[in-house]
């Protein structure tokens, strides 16, 4: 999920040459009797040139975009497309400038990654009517009708950060330190979170202190907030952080003040540093979210509708003005206990890269 300060460049993708390309046919087939509500428009006909793939970020602050990119483009080119994308730096005007810039390069399909859920909905909805298919990209553009949405269950994934939290046995003084509200999945994450949260609020077990919304996706906002606290000589048990980064912002902040290790904290994304934060026992989970498996499903996704055809969706999803499809991805949870199974096992991340500040 998402953005506030420079993050890690990843190594190189293992395996992203060794792509299985699905058939076209076959992927045809999966769509059969699904009807979108606007189609796409279809290349000229007699033309032999590749579809063309326009792909829209709203940054690569973060470690895990620069995989989606990396993976999403070498499976766009397997099956066959081209490919073109830009960055907007995490600024919604920009990105609408860009999205028109793609639009006007001809792409057959605009895959986005919006930075504001709202601001580009009538931009996407003037595009669609120019018959240029749209998919959102992990993140749902609202009332705009798009083609399709990929991503992952992101109320599983606040549900299930907090059930990590309560299963650490963590009663006492919570903060939650929430996404960027402009951020859809942040307001479904945190959807998640309550359902959970809720009834063990009412139960006199836990007390939330302190519950921030900030404008972006910002480290800086993350440290004054859990300083502010302990400034106050509040006392913090738990907190649940929007993801990796706000929580590498917070145990930061609980480092130095003699609390790191002593506070349950938990995140989302299973960035290398927050998995080899959780071998060294300072964080005590993240949610694994395997960026192969959704980039590689949108690629597929986006190469029918580049192609005129109707693309699988397996839920449908409330834009704010009515269903689109949604392909639901499962998000994974992962602690110390679980780190063998599922990033190592998934070649996610190596042992010796989470392990390496873990001395026998």
């Amino acid at each position: 999920m998402n953005e506030g300060r420079h993050g890690r460049a990843p190594g190189s993708l293992a395996g992203a040459g060794g792509l299985r390309a699905l058939p076209l046919l076959c992927l045809a087939v999966l769509c059969l009797g699904l009807d979108l509500a606007c189609a796409p428009r279809r290349p000229k006909a007699g033309t032999t040139r590749p579809p063309l793939v326009g792909f829209s970020l709203d940054s690569l602050v973060v470690e895990r975009w620069q995989r989606d990119l990396e993976v999403f483009q070498a499976a766009v080119k397997e099956l066959g497309g081209d490919f073109v994308y830009r960055v907007a730096d995490q600024d919604a005007v920009v990105q609408e400038r860009q999205v028109r810039e793609l639009a006007d390069l001809g792409v057959d399909v605009l895959v986005i990654v919006p930075n504001d859920a709202d601001k580009l909905s009538s931009t996407v909805s003037e595009l669609r009517k120019r018959g240029i298919a749209v998919l959102s990209y992990d993140r749902l553009v609202r009332r705009a009708g798009v083609n399709l949405y990929v991503s992952f269950d992101n109320e599983k994934v606040g549900a299930l950060m907090a059930g990590a939290a309560a299963m650490a046995g963590a009663s006492g003084d919570w903060l939650i330190l929430n996404g960027a509200k402009n951020d859809h999945n942040a307001v479904l994450l945190n959807r998640g979170l309550h359902s959970v949260i809720d009834p063990i609020v009412g139960s006199g077990k836990i007390k939330i202190i302190g519950e921030n919304w900030p404008a972006a996706w910002d480290s800086e906002d993350a440290r004054r907030t859990v300083d502010s606290i302990l400034t106050r000589k509040l006392s913090i048990h738990t907190i649940i952080a929007g993801n990796d980064m706000l929580a590498e912002a917070a145990i930061a902040v609980l480092a130095e003040n003699g609390l790191a290790g002593r506070v349950v904290v938990v995140g989302q994304d299973a960035e290398l540093a927050a998995c080899q934060r959780i071998a060294e026992g300072s964080q005590f989970a993240t949610i694994y979210k395997p960026i192969d498996r959704l980039a590689r499903r949108a690629a597929e996704c986006a190469m029918l509708l580049a192609r005129g055809l109707s693309a699988p969706g397996d839920a449908t999803i409330d834009d704010g003005a009515g269903q689109v499809p949604f392909v639901r991805l499962e998000p994974i949870l992962v602690t110390r206990e679980l780190l063998d199974s599922t990033v190592i096992r998934d070649g996610f991340h190596k042992a010796e890269d989470i392990y390496r500040n873990v001395h026998p």
